[in-house]
């Protein structure tokens, strides 16, 4: 069951939801809406190996926006710092940004119960485009659960992507054994 308006509200009172900043105004009737992060990165290898660590450089968006190109392929970050202890999250793109042609994922759209960071993009465009920093990118959307969780993810070993880091974060797939 998707949480309304009420709901995620009644969450982020019991400290099952957060969102920092909150703004009541980005808040719809079943869905937060987020926001671009200042900083964006693309891989410095024109290669990426699955099983290598792989680098990435950090760039800030300037004042007058920075133009995405077809082709290339972006880590960006949300504004917005969230947890969740008690709800499956999901990040979507908003209607308006999927009408500029702007994908703001290509696979990682559902995060864990106990998922505490920033939400790293990964961005591809269809057309040129330019973005900005602090413009509404996407929209959270939070499922119950039933049963309980053994193991958060903030709490799992393995967790690949915890502590809090407000710039886009490069794949992990390397720390996998296979």
């Amino acid at each position: 069951m998707i949480l309304s308006d009420q709901g995620i509200l009644k969450a982020i009172e019991e400290k099952n939801i957060v969102v920092e900043p909150f703004s009541r105004e980005c808040l719809g009737s079943n869905s937060y809406d987020v926001h671009l992060g200042s900083m964006l990165a693309t891989y410095e290898d024109d290669i990426i190996d699955a099983k290598l660590h792989n680098k990435i450089k950090n760039f800030l968006i300037p004042a007058e926006g920075f133009v995405l190109l077809p082709g290339e392929f972006y880590l960006g970050v949300t504004q917005e710092y969230t947890e969740t202890h008690a709800h499956v999250p999901f990040l979507e793109g908003k209607s308006s940004v999927g009408r500029l042609g702007i994908d703001i994922h290509a696979t990682a759209g559902k995060g864990d119960v106990g998922f505490c960071n920033h939400w790293t993009l990964e961005i591809s465009v269809k057309k040129p485009v330019r973005v900005y920093a602090g413009m509404p990118i996407g929209q959270l959307i939070f499922f119950s659960l039933e049963g309980e969780v053994n193991i958060p993810y903030s709490q799992k070993k393995n967790a690949k992507y915890m502590g809090r880091y407000a710039g886009p974060v490069e794949s992990m797939m390397f720390k996998n054994q296979f």
